[in-house]
């Protein structure tokens, strides 16, 4: 398969399948848990149906919006994923140069392997980046001082990771830290020839972001640094100590409730984005897809609602605006595009959910983003 007869996510999927060793492809796909959340996630949104007008007069279809700051060709972004080296040697890199490319926000995580300068000089249009209010207070104030000298358009912190989630395929095919390979995923590294040959030779899985904190004295490595640096002490006020530390448009990522998201609001927060992070953390919560209208009831019309998770067509994107949001993010996606194919795959990607779209829109009877209302959309 090419990456030219990819026309749908499962496409990229299995195109992806079939060039990374099952660890990193598993690692990739899992949930936590049952990954009952996970599934949940993409099933969710067939409850919602899409109700179109006719005569509209649609011949010009404007997907722009404004949002955390910034304005983007497309109601989308690519969602913050860590260390996208892992999935082809073209990482963050590549997809900040699509993502410029498409005039979308790229949200950076944390734990990135290419620097924030770096991805920055790749993409000089909108950056979110991504980050945790961690036990070292000075390396948090070094990270969000280093996004403002780069040019960040927005920060996100994200809540809902006191502690790693139960990935479960992680124990399995041996991804969890240390490493602990079964033969089985052993062999697998060696029918994926491509993948072996630029991780020998293309510079190593270092989260560059934060590795000179490191610098070979923590015991069990830089993963085990950051694991010790989430804090289980972390409360509202910290999130308002960052977004005043910030002093721009300020996102907290894992909100699943009307209570916590007028929190949020309430302690400096200017979006939010609804999010399970992806079925990875905690299991058996809602689809970030069924909380858009209690939440945006709940906030009113001022505070800007981001959907991250299960986002895998243009329909999708346009249930989740007409229920309340104002843009949505994805990951799995990209990242897909981003193992299949490198920086080629995400711009096909991005490529195709802007075709469906501009599509979907005309056949709704929407010539912009903001004509799309709570009309358009029924559940049931």
């Amino acid at each position: 398969m090419k990456l030219s007869r990819c026309f749908t996510y499962a496409d990229f999927r299995t195109l992806a399948r079939r060039k990374l060793p099952s660890p990193i492809f598993h690692y990739l796909e899992g949930g936590a848990d049952d990954e009952w959340s996970l599934g949940n996630n993409v099933h969710a949104f067939e409850k919602y149906k899409l109700l179109p007008e006719m005569l509209r007069g649609v011949e010009n279809i404007d997907l722009r919006t404004h949002v955390l700051g910034a304005t983007m060709s497309l109601p989308v972004y690519l969602a913050p994923t860590g260390m996208s080296r892992l999935f082809h040697h073209d990482h963050e890199l590549g997809v900040a140069r699509a993502a410029d490319e498409f005039g979308v926000m790229y949200g950076v995580s944390t734990v990135a392997t290419a620097s924030i300068e770096d991805i920055a000089a790749a993409c000089p249009g909108p950056k979110l980046f991504q980050t945790y209010v961690l036990r070292d207070r000075g390396l948090t104030r070094e990270l969000v001082a280093r996004c403002k000298q780069a040019g960040y358009s927005a920060l996100c912190l994200t809540v809902d990771t006191p502690v790693a989630g139960n990935r479960e395929r992680d124990l399995v095919t041996g991804m969890a830290m240390p490493p602990k390979f079964t033969p089985a995923s052993l062999a697998s590294f060696a029918l994926s020839p491509e993948w072996v040959f630029h991780a020998l030779t293309g510079g190593g899985f270092d989260m560059v972001n934060i590795s000179h904190q490191v610098a070979g004295t923590q015991k069990g490595g830089i993963a085990q640094y950051i694991n010790e640096q989430f804090d289980r002490s972390l409360t509202w006020k910290d999130a308002e100590w960052l977004a005043n530390e910030w002093g721009g448009p300020f996102a907290i990522k894992g909100i699943i409730t009307a209570a916590d998201a007028i929190k949020a609001r309430d302690h400096g927060a200017s979006a939010v984005m609804i999010s399970n992070h992806g079925g990875r953390q905690l299991d058996h919560v809602p689809a970030p897809i069924d909380m858009v209208a209690p939440i945006r009831e709940a906030v009113g019309g001022e505070m800007e609602l981001i959907v991250e998770g299960g986002i895998r067509r243009g329909t999708d994107v346009i249930k989740a605006l007409a229920l309340g949001a104002n843009a949505c993010a994805f990951g799995r996606p990209y990242l897909y595009g981003l193992a299949a194919g490198g920086t080629a795959g995400v711009r096909r990607v991005l490529d195709l959910f802007r075709a469906e779209l501009e599509r979907d829109m005309a056949l709704l009877g929407c010539a912009s983003i903001d004509e799309i209302k709570p009309k358009h959309v029924r559940q049931g």
